[in-house]
């Protein structure tokens, strides 16, 4: 996944980012993890378990502008990406490998998480289990959050 300069943040990420801030902030500056077999199952892990343990409910249909957040019981694609941002952080994965980015597939909009390994960039998805490498999956690829500043965002380059 190559980026090209700067990208517009989703107007919900400021506001998510100005209260959960450790989620934003790309700390460790490690820019890609080693892809062991036991880190590859701990994120096939992660991934299924909160996918089937939040149920998907999309902002607009429960009456709310897009609202970012850590979900519990249930949330969209970036709620259910920013849970498995956080939980692999608590797992001692380096928030600078771990991106929200945004995509679109059938011109609709769709937030995952991708995980930055020397074995190429991954996609966890509330989609499906399975984790693939991006340039195997059939989203097109507009933004992701920087590896570097807080906040910022970086488009992707097709």
């Amino acid at each position: 996944m190559t980026t090209n300069g700067y990208a517009f943040a989703p107007p919900a990420a400021r506001s998510f980012c100005a209260r959960q801030a450790r989620l934003c902030n790309p700390e460790g500056h490690v820019k890609q993890v080693k892809l062991t077999d036991q880190r590859m199952a701990e994120l096939r892990r992660v991934n299924s378990s909160i996918n089937a343990g939040i149920r998907e409910r999309n902002d607009s249909s429960a009456g709310l502008g897009d609202d970012w957040r850590i979900p519990s019981k249930e949330g969209d694609c970036e709620d259910i990406a920013i849970l498995k941002k956080s939980e692999l952080m608590k797992r001692g994965w380096p928030a600078s490998a771990l991106l929200l980015t945004v995509a679109m597939l059938g011109g609709a909009g769709h937030t995952v998480l991708t995980v930055r390994t020397d074995k190429g960039d991954l996609i966890l998805d509330n989609r499906t289990g399975a984790v693939r490498n991006w340039s195997q999956t059939s989203y097109r690829y507009f933004a992701r959050q920087s590896q570097s500043e807080s906040g910022k965002w970086l488009r992707i380059e097709s």
